[in-house]
């Protein structure tokens, strides 16, 4: 049997001139416009000289950069080539670079020109390499380190056609690595999709095959942005590629483009909603139909927000993860009527919720989260540690600690490793956290629990201010305790210009708890 032609060359050979990718010229890239048919010979040419390179099909290869017409290149590429694309953070430091190439096995480096600096100070440490590829994806030329092999002279090693390769998903195999948000990050390797389960999720999402248009809101190495551009052009879509978040250029670029979908964590969303109102009101969000939220618990107060100020009935928010895929969706017409909620499973997805003693829970009863899906990952690379299992493997679980309604809507209570424990009491930091983001004058939040010599933790509070605000704890701590049980208000405060936060919107708790843990490891 003749081998499935691979989706960006069916949409080449039928939509040849349907524009594939629009790089906007914010943030210093360089804008071009690439149809279907110039997007599949440039990663032709690039799959084939990526190959002659000596990598082999089955071979790791790590992506490092902004938002780019060349990241998508190179994911698509890895794909028609038989590799497997491990994206990098262009934020993390020369020595997690390393880490990440090396624990991946990676045989190939691709990396934007501004950041090849970092991975050649690193080059000494990453011996299974055989070469280093760079490109410049800016207006303003850079040059690459000694060593390094150019963009152009890898195209130019390549060829037009199409490369052999063995049967692959439409978005190939790739490994993610974790955010770290706990502690060094793992590689969720994933080499294959379920399709019935995508399609139940496009439907599900109302996704008009043929008449889509996404935005890239948050950087493509997180799992979330990745994924939809992958989907999208799956689809045969257009992609508008910010080569780095900025709201104002977002609110232009949707007008300009009349973008249908995006995918976006709270903290860009906040970022767009506190542009001033006059900012506000020359954007046009009128095309959008499909807004996902996800990365991490979206606060009431700023659904109500987004839906004010953005427009109603396209706010989609989701729960998912690297290692098990989107499980639940929660429609626009449910975002006000279940608050706290993120959505129901679809495509045949399930849920268990788990009580300590091992008993699924009723309604209206916390325990552990485990789920039952196709788009779960192969397994964790290179490490003893995978997820917890239920009911010998059927059931897995990410560590969430959830309840459900009598209607099936799932609620997650918070991470099982951030629960306080205080005087024997189970705290719940995202619950606080939820109702402090409906302070008016509250930007961001950070709820964890701190050593007590006498309840044994206690709840503290971080809080960062709206910009322009003079924040006033005792007001805070007021609004708090006007608004949640007396046990859960945080007994201690501090105010911050800045929380830390991975690029995909993940509070980085870790680094905030060991200030006050010096001698823990929790």
């Amino acid at each position: 049997m003749a081998a499935m032609p691979d989706v960006l060359q069916l949409h080449a050979d039928g939509s040849p001139d349907r524009l594939a990718v629009i790089v906007d010229a914010s943030h210093g890239a360089q804008f071009s416009t690439t149809t279907f048919a110039e997007l599949n010979v440039l990663v032709n040419r690039l799959a084939h000289g990526l190959l002659a390179l000596g990598a082999e099909q089955g071979d790791r290869i790590v992506w490092c950069g902004p938002n780019s017409l060349e990241t998508i290149a190179v994911v698509h590429a890895a794909r028609k080539a038989g590799l497997v694309a491990v994206p990098l953070s262009y934020r993390f430091t020369p020595d997690e670079m390393a880490y990440v190439i090396d624990n991946s096995d990676a045989t190939l480096v691709v990396v934007d020109a501004e950041y090849a600096e970092l991975v050649a100070s690193v080059r000494d440490r990453m011996p299974k390499v055989r070469a280093c590829v760079g490109y410049c994806a800016t207006v303003e030329p850079k040059d690459l380190p000694a060593g390094f092999v150019a963009w152009d002279d890898v195209l130019a090693q390549g060829r037009d056609e199409e490369p052999s390769a063995p049967d692959a998903s439409s978005v190939g195999a790739q490994m993610l690595y974790t955010s770290g948000t706990t502690g060094k990050p793992k590689g969720a390797l994933r080499t294959g999709t379920n399709a019935q389960i995508v399609f139940a999720l496009l439907g599900e999402l109302g996704f008009q095959m043929g008449n889509e248009v996404h935005i890239t809101t948050g950087p493509m190495y997180h799992s979330g942005p990745l994924a939809f551009v992958s989907l999208n052009h799956s689809a045969g879509s257009p992609i508008i590629v910010l080569r780095r978040f900025d709201p104002e250029a977002w609110l232009n670029a949707v007008k300009l483009h009349r973008v249908t979908n995006t995918f976006s964590a709270p903290t860009q969303l906040k970022r767009i909603v506190s542009l001033p109102d006059a900012t506000i009101a020359k954007g046009d969000c009128s095309s959008m139909r499909c807004l996902i939220a996800n990365a991490a618990p979206v606060p009431y107060a700023l659904k109500e927000e987004v839906i004010a100020k953005l427009g109603d009935g396209f706010l989609f928010e989701v729960y998912g993860s690297t290692e098990m895929g989107i499980i639940t969706v929660l429609r626009p017409e449910d975002q006000l009527r279940k608050p706290g909620s993120c959505g129901k499973p679809y495509g045949g997805i399930e849920f268990r919720i788990v009580k300590d003693d091992g008993t699924v829970a009723e309604p209206g009863e916390q325990g552990e989260l485990f789920m039952s899906t196709g788009l779960a990952m192969d397994g964790y690379h290179r490490t003893d540690e995978q997820l917890s299992e239920y009911e010998g493997g059927k059931w897995k679980s990410v560590g969430d600690i959830a309840y459900a309604d009598a209607e099936g809507y799932l609620f997650i209570c918070d991470r099982k490793k951030d629960m306080i424990i205080s005087g024997g009491v189970n705290i719940y930091p995202a619950e606080i956290e939820a109702v402090l983001h409906g302070h008016p004058q509250v930007l961001d939040v950070a709820v964890f629990g701190i050593p007590d010599d006498e309840w044994g933790e206690s709840v503290y509070c971080i809080v960062q201010a709206k910009t322009g605000e003079d924040l006033d704890l005792d007001d805070v701590r007021a609004f708090a305790e006007a608004n949640m049980a007396k046990y859960k208000v945080p007994r201690g405060w501090q105010v911050r210009d800045e929380l830390p936060r991975t690029d995909a919107g993940k509070l980085l708790k870790r680094v905030l708890r060991d200030e006050f843990w010096p001698d823990r490891a929790v």
